[in-house]
């Protein structure tokens, strides 16, 4: 019994501090005019479920308005909507890059307004109250199985790391050729400029008589 509770508690840890990095509540001050804008790097496969909400401390009857716009890394539009005080989007990442939502006031509200955003990603996103009852699991089981998706996720994530290393280091040994052979080629044309005005010189000199 000892040894089942020593491994909920563990599996309780590490699902705890995945979700922490997975899911994050933001707070956004909103300008008069202007927008906010916050991102979020994710990589190809994953889902990502938000929620906002516009708060306002002004007159009740006053209440301003926001318009959100969620794009991808090429610059696809996931989600749009104007006129909204409360809202969410959800969707699953196709491509790896930096994910972007803005926010930005309708109309003209003195002093601004706040957005709080509420963004999960990955297993933090999952309705597990759902995957209990669809499963028939509950207590340990469960906690096992959020444990088992947290240790996919982590693996995951090292793989799309390393494939992110190893897609550096070509770029950076790439560019590394290239300046070695910028180098020579620009060392080739010293010394071949070098060569042309000795020689311009020396013709100059013999026309001259000097030499």
């Amino acid at each position: 019994m000892g040894g089942v509770s020593r491994s909920a508690v563990a599996a309780a840890l590490v699902i705890a501090v995945w979700l922490a990095e997975s899911a994050a509540a933001v707070w956004l001050d909103l300008p008069e005019k202007g927008t906010k804008c916050v991102s979020e790097e994710i990589q190809p496969n994953v889902v990502v479920l938000a929620d906002y909400a516009l708060m306002f401390e002004g007159n009740a009857y006053n209440h301003p308005t926001m318009s959100v716009k969620v794009t991808s890394p090429y610059g696809n539009t996931l989600h749009h909507k104007e006129n909204a005080t409360v809202g969410q989007f959800a969707f699953t990442t196709s491509e790896a890059g930096n994910y972007l939502a803005c926010f930005w006031i309708d109309n003209d509200v003195k002093g601004g307004a706040n957005v709080n955003i509420d963004w999960k990603i990955g297993i933090a996103a999952k309705d597990w109250d759902s995957v209990a009852r669809k499963e028939k699991i509950e207590g340990v089981e469960l906690e096992l199985k959020k444990l088992e998706a947290a240790v996919e996720a982590i693996h995951h994530n090292l793989l799309y790391l390393k494939a992110r290393e190893a897609e550096m280091r070509e770029v950076s040994e790439k560019t590394n050729a290239r300046v070695a052979w910028f180098s020579i080629m620009s060392l080739g044309v010293c010394i071949a400029v070098s060569v042309l005005q000795s020689w311009h010189l020396q013709g100059y000199f013999r026309k001259k008589k000097l030499i």
